[in-house]
C-alpha cells in the first residue's frame, strides 16, 4: 500500500492583508465523513482554483472537491503582490530577461490571463480586482537604470511595446521624487489577489463542493483509487491534483530540490484624505524594482481595499518552511526605512498589517506540473510567478487528469526535474547569506 503522509502543513506568519481589508467571509465547509468524488484537488489557491474550473470545462459533469488547510485567500494567495505579469520576469536573472523561449512564455502568459479574465466576467468578480493597467520596473540608481534599459532592448527583440518614463513622470505617477526613471510594460494585471480568489471560490462553488480549514494529512492508494485524508473526513477518488506549491515538498515529492523562499510586506493603515492630498501622484500604480532583489511598491484605492500603499522585500529561505518571529521584525524595520525614503511626506504613517508569503522556486526555474504516478497529479513549484504561473499549471495538471493535450502540458512536461541543491546543513546559512548580499547590493532599489 502506498501512503505518502504530510510531514509538515502550513502555518502562516502575519495576517494576510489583501483578504482583511476585504472584511469578513461567510463560514466556510469543513470536510467530514468519508466522501466520493471523481477529481479531489489539494489547496484553493491560484492553482486549486484555476485546475477546478478547467475540469469543469473539460468535464461539466464531474464531482470536484477542493480542499483548503486554512480559509480561502489566507495563504499564499492573499500573501502575494498582486502583479499577474505577461512577460519574462525571471527573478534569478539581472534584468528579469528569460533564458529559454520567450515568446513561447509570453503567450502562456497571455493565456493564463486570458483564462483570468473570462473567470472575471462569467463568476461577476470585481473588475476593480483585475485591473490590466500595466506596471512599472522603477530606478534609481545608474545600475538600475541599465538594467532597464537592458530589458527594454530585450523587449525590443521580442517585438514587444514599452515606455521609458523620466523622473517626472515617476513623480507625477507615484507623488514621490524617490525614482529617476521607470520602465513601462502595458500588460501586467494588477490584482487585489484575495478579492480575485474569494471570488473565484464563490463562482465555483456551485458546481464544486470547497472545503476549508480541512488539511490533508495523508494520501493512500487504494486499489485504483486514492483516498485523500483530513483530520475530520476522507475523499476517495481515481484522479487527486496537488496544487500546494512548496508544500509538495512535505509529501515527499522533490526533496532535496525545492527552495522555500519567504518574501515580507507591509501594509499602510487606510490613508486619510489630508495624506492622499500631501501624497498626491494616481490612486492605482505598481512599481516592482529594476533589480530583483530591490523593493516591490504599490498603491491601491478605495474599490480595491482602501486608500493604501504595500512595501515588499526582504528575502529568507527556510527550509522547513515556517519564518521566524525576527524574520518579521527585521522585515517590518526595513520596510519603515524603504517607505519613508520614498514617501518622505508621509514618514512615519503607520503599517497595519506586516506578514510573511512563502514561495516555492528550483535552481533550474522549472515547475513541477507532472503526473506523479498513477492518478495523482502535480500543479506546484511556481517560482515566485505564483498568479500567471500557478494559473497555467492548474490548468496543464487538469489537462492532464482529463487525458487532454495542449500548449501547456508539451510547455511543462518537456521541462526538465528540479536541479538539486546543495546539502541541507550548508543551504540555508549559505543562501540567506548570499541573499542579504544581494539585498545590499540592490541599495536603493
Amino acid at each position: 500500500m502506498t501512503v505518502y503522509r504530510a510531514k509538515r502543513l502550513p502555518q502562516q506568519r502575519g495576517p494576510a492583508a489583501w483578504n482583511a481589508i476585504l472584511g469578513p467571509q461567510p463560514a466556510g465547509r469543513i470536510l467530514k465523513d468519508a466522501q466520493r468524488a471523481d477529481f479531489t484537488i489539494i489547496g484553493a489557491g491560484f492553482a486549486g482554483l484555476s485546475a477546478a474550473r478547467r475540469l469543469l470545462q473539460l468535464q461539466p459533469d464531474a464531482k470536484v472537491a477542493v480542499l483548503e488547510a486554512g480559509r480561502v485567500a489566507e495563504g499564499a494567495a492573499g500573501r502575494n503582490s498582486g502583479f499577474m505579469i505577461d512577460l519574462p520576469h525571471e527573478l534569478t536573472s539581472a534584468d528579469y530577461a528569460g533564458a529559454g523561449d520567450d515568446r513561447a512564455v509570453i503567450a502562456l502568459n497571455r493565456q493564463a490571463i486570458g483564462f483570468a479574465r473570462a473567470a472575471v466576467q462569467d463568476y461577476a468578480i470585481d473588475p476593480a480586482y483585475f485591473d490590466e493597467c500595466g506596471k512599472v520596473n522603477g530606478a534609481v540608481s545608474e545600475a538600475a537604470q541599465g538594467h532597464n534599459r537592458s530589458y527594454a532592448r530585450h523587449l525590443e527583440t521580442l517585438g514587444e511595446g514599452f515606455e521609458h518614463l523620466d523622473a517626472a513622470q515617476m513623480r507625477d505617477m507615484t507623488g514621490s521624487d524617490y525614482y529617476r526613471s521607470g520602465l513601462f510594460t502595458p500588460g501586467t494585471v494588477m490584482l487585489q489577489p484575495a478579492g480575485y480568489i474569494r471570488g473565484l471560490a464563490a463562482g465555483l462553488s456551485r458546481d464544486v463542493a470547497i472545503y476549508e480549514q480541512s488539511p490533508v494529512t495523508a494520501l493512500t492508494r487504494v486499489g485504483p483509487d486514492w483516498r485523500v485524508d483530513t483530520p475530520r473526513g476522507s475523499i476517495t477518488c481515481p484522479r487527486v491534483i496537488l496544487a500546494n506549491n512548496g508544500h509538495l515538498e512535505s509529501f515527499g515529492f522533490e526533496r532535496g530540490r525545492l527552495m522555500h523562499l519567504f518574501l515580507f510586506a507591509s501594509m499602510t493603515a487606510e490613508l486619510t484624505s489630508d495624506q492622499v492630498g500631501q501624497l498626491g501622484g494616481q490612486p492605482r500604480w505598481g512599481i516592482t524594482p529594476s533589480d530583483p532583489m530591490g523593493t516591490t511598491m504599490r498603491r491601491i484605492d478605495s474599490g480595491q481595499g482602501g486608500n493604501r500603499i504595500v512595501t515588499r522585500s526582504c528575502a529568507v529561505l527556510r527550509s522547513g518552511m515556517e519564518t521566524r518571529p525576527r524574520d518579521l521584525t527585521r522585515a517590518a524595520r526595513v520596510h519603515r526605512q524603504k517607505f519613508d525614503a520614498r514617501f518622505a511626506q508621509l514618514a512615519g504613517t503607520p503599517m497595519q498589517y506586516q506578514w510573511a508569503g512563502h514561495l516555492c522556486l528550483s535552481l533550474n526555474a522549472v515547475s513541477v506540473m507532472r503526473e506523479l504516478e498513477p492518478g495523482l497529479f502535480s500543479a506546484c513549484v511556481q517560482n515566485g510567478l505564483g498568479t500567471a504561473r500557478g494559473t497555467l499549471t492548474g490548468i496543464g495538471a487538469a489537462e492532464l487528469a482529463c487525458g487532454h493535450t495542449s500548449t501547456i502540458t508539451r510547455h511543462f512536461g518537456a521541462a526538465p526535474a528540479p536541479a538539486k541543491l546543495p546539502p541541507s546543513p550548508l543551504r540555508d546559512p549559505g543562501a540567506n547569506a548570499v541573499l542579504r548580499w544581494k539585498e545590499w547590493k540592490a541599495g536603493a532599489e
